[in-house]
């Protein structure tokens, strides 16, 4: 599978090492070409310098070739328009969003995006932790 990942942050950088250790074609990019420290040396797919809300830049890349289209920025709001961009205007069936903030998250899934909120999956996480049994500590002496 082609994809393309805009963001080279942790999880950008974590994803797209995975992807590429499955032997996908992956093309990750970002505006700031020092982000590509975060991958791995193994790493063997394309890294794009350039901005994912510019329409050129996404062209140049290829986007319109891709399977699927990530995007996992900082910005809410570019990782949206980025989205919108590659689905509506490239035509990529497989778009996924990260957005931070859970109410924006709700309006754009709505608006038929899809998106992942960290926010709320870290939530539910932890509070599954807090339902589960504690552990028992161990006993003086053991």
């Amino acid at each position: 599978m082609k994809i393309v990942i805009m963001g080279c942050g942790r999880v950008g950088a974590e994803l797209a090492s995975m992807l590429d250790q499955e032997g996908h074609d992956v093309t990750i990019l970002d505006v700031n070409p020092g982000a590509f420290r975060r991958l791995p040396p193994v790493y063997g797919g394309k890294r794009e310098v350039g901005n994912g809300i510019d329409q050129d830049v996404l062209a140049r890349i290829g986007v319109e070739k891709a399977d699927a289209f990530v995007a996992v920025t900082q910005g809410d709001n570019r990782n949206v328009m980025a989205a919108q961009m590659a689905k509506h205007i490239f035509g990529v069936l497989r778009v996924v969003c990260r957005i931070y903030d859970p109410i924006r998250e709700e309006i754009y899934h709505m608006l038929g995006l899809e998106t992942i909120s960290p926010t709320k999956v870290g939530a539910r996480l932890l509070k599954e932790a807090l339902e589960r049994e504690p552990a028992t500590p161990p006993k003086a002496g053991e």
